[in-house]
């Protein structure tokens, strides 16, 4: 934005004379390269003139005052602004990122290229002991307020380190845009934020991209500065990965044994009608997911959400955070209301509901539909003409599942969000995903917090997900379609806005159902509910 306050050149406006060619690094690079290269070698901490370099929470450097001139630099800073950027969002990131740097000829931009790929790139390799690719693999970002890059190791096959160029006016921790480092524990998942490095002008930071490179660009929380840098990585032969850790899965248990009484007590009349069930089946079943608006009784509602805000509720951080940060609830601390309202939806009654609502067999009262009834009709004369694979075959399909249930309460507060990850794309299943918001009135959707479903591998967005008190969302998705949470901003907290009261972080709490069944497809197998 033309409004971000940049840091000024020195006087006038556009490019000052300076020296064309490769950019000129500083002379301190060579004088201290065997000092360097000794402390890498070793592990050891190294401080020296404008070069630091630390090995907690893994080895990084830091390189002050890293190219010579100053005018190069104003020059740099000036081209890297005239350049096209374009807003990249997806659930790791929200930043605005320049053209691809190998297509321009701006001199001082090639010439910081030829430097860092040529004499740079040489001194690097002696102070690793490794043989680096000549590879240009470099980019601009510009961050401004509430953009992030969230914790991850930058792993990808060939990198092996990446470096960062910082082109920022006068910066404090308290703007954010801080790079911090995560340690890790012997799963090598990353734990907690034990380092915070706050961007300098001309500053170049780099660190070894490994198995353990857990980092993050933090929130930026200034509104009037903009953190410009340059970044990318070099090229190498790989440091070898351990076999990633497999989370345990969350424990399932059947539904809880209540009838049709608890759905008189808490829902609202109208989904009860059954003659309004069968038109939200039919909505349902065009688009697949549907908004029921007002779902619980106001009474209920209310009496819940005043309960969430109640301090003897346990709350506790749940990570990793490069695949998740929230806070979940101690289902033992929770009051009355809530406890109730968590049986609710773990209840036989409102499985049964969800089956009218959604038209999958999710409770064994469900009549079947026309292709189920097809399918089995086509079993039972396979089993009847082949007395060998049909057994197992027609077993298969008569078998009837019971369907499970899991979950958490989640409170959704500044910095909470989910990210896609590998592991949740294999475990991937069909599902319905219910959501039920609490302490969400009056929520923008530039507060983030919503839900994202995506095409798995794919960075198209199929559908996005608002919270809304009140408001229970059903969503059913197949293998390929993976979800997650939107970083929750600054924008969420903040005490400019008038109805701060209403909504104050912490009254952001959010029950979800998810309902995980593959009986659409295969009807024999097993219905997993999950409650989040």
């Amino acid at each position: 934005m033309a409004s971000k306050r940049l840091r000024e050149p020195s006087g006038g406006s556009g490019l000052k004379r300076s020296r064309g060619g490769p950019a000129v690094l500083s002379s301190e690079l060579q004088e201290r390269k065997e000092a360097v290269q000794a402390a890498w070698s070793s592990k050891t901490t190294y401080k020296g003139g404008d070069l630091e370099l630390h090995c907690r929470p893994f080895p990084h450097c830091i390189i002050k005052n890293f190219l010579s001139s100053e005018t190069f630099v104003e020059n740099l800073q000036t081209e890297l602004l005239s350049l096209n950027f374009n807003e990249k969002s997806n659930d790791l990131y929200k930043f605005k990122q320049s053209d691809d740097l190998k297509k321009t000829t701006l001199p001082h931009i090639t010439g910081l290229s030829s430097a860092l790929f040529g004499s740079f790139r040489l001194w690097l390799e002696e102070v690793l002991g490794v043989s680096l690719e000549p590879t240009v693999d470099i980019s601009c970002a510009k961050y401004e307020y509430t953009d992030v890059l969230l914790c991850h190791d930058d792993e990808l096959e060939g990198r092996r380190v990446a470096f960062i160029l910082y082109l920022v006016p006068p910066w404090e921790s308290g703007d954010g845009g801080t790079l911090d480092l995560y340690s890790t524990d012997s799963n090598f998942k990353p734990q907690d934020k034990v380092k915070s490095l706050v961007p300098s002008w001309n500053t170049l930071v780099l660190f070894e991209v490994s198995p353990v490179s857990f980092h993050q660009v933090s929130e930026v929380l200034s509104q009037d500065k903009c953190r410009l840098s340059l970044s990318g990585w070099f090229h190498g032969p790989s440091l070898e990965r351990p076999p990633r850790h497999v989370e345990t899965p969350f424990p399932r248990n059947p539904h809880i044994p209540r009838d049709e009484t608890v759905l008189l007590e808490w829902i609202n009349p109208v989904y009860l009608d059954v003659a309004y069930q069968e038109q939200i089946q039919e909505e349902f079943e065009d688009s697949s997911e549907i908004q029921l608006k007002d779902f619980l009784k106001e009474e209920k509602f209310t009496e819940v959400s005043m309960a969430l805000r109640l301090a003897q509720i346990k709350w506790t951080r749940r990570g990793p955070p490069n695949k998740r940060s929230y806070n979940v609830a101690t289902l033992d601390s929770l009051p009355p209301s809530v406890s109730a309202c968590w049986e609710l939806l773990h209840s036989e009654a409102f499985f049964l509901l969800l089956s009218n609502f959604t038209g999958l067999r999710l409770h064994y009262l469900c009549p079947a539909d026309e292709e189920d009834e097809e399918k089995e009709r086509q079993d039972d004369g396979v089993a009847g003409s082949s007395a060998g694979s049909s057994l197992a075959n027609s077993g298969r399909v008569k078998e009837q599942s019971t369907p499970v249930c899991c979950g958490e309460v989640r409170q959704w507060t500044h910095g909470s969000y989910t990210l896609l990850h590998d592991g949740e794309a294999a475990r991937a299943e069909y599902a319905l995903d219910l959501l039920l918001p609490f302490g969400c009135r009056s929520w923008h959707s530039d507060f983030g917090g919503y839900t994202c479903y995506v095409a798995n591998e794919e960075d198209e967005e199929l559908l996005t997900v608002y919270p809304e008190d009140n408001s229970l969302a059903l969503v059913y998705r197949d293998k390929e379609t993976l979800k997650f949470v939107k970083h929750v901003n600054h924008k969420s907290s903040s005490t400019s806005r008038s109805d701060q009261a209403a909504l104050h972080p912490k009254c952001c709490s959010c029950t979800a159902v998810e309902t995980h069944s593959c009986s659409s497809v295969i009807p024999s197998s097993t219905i997993y509910i999950q409650v989040e």
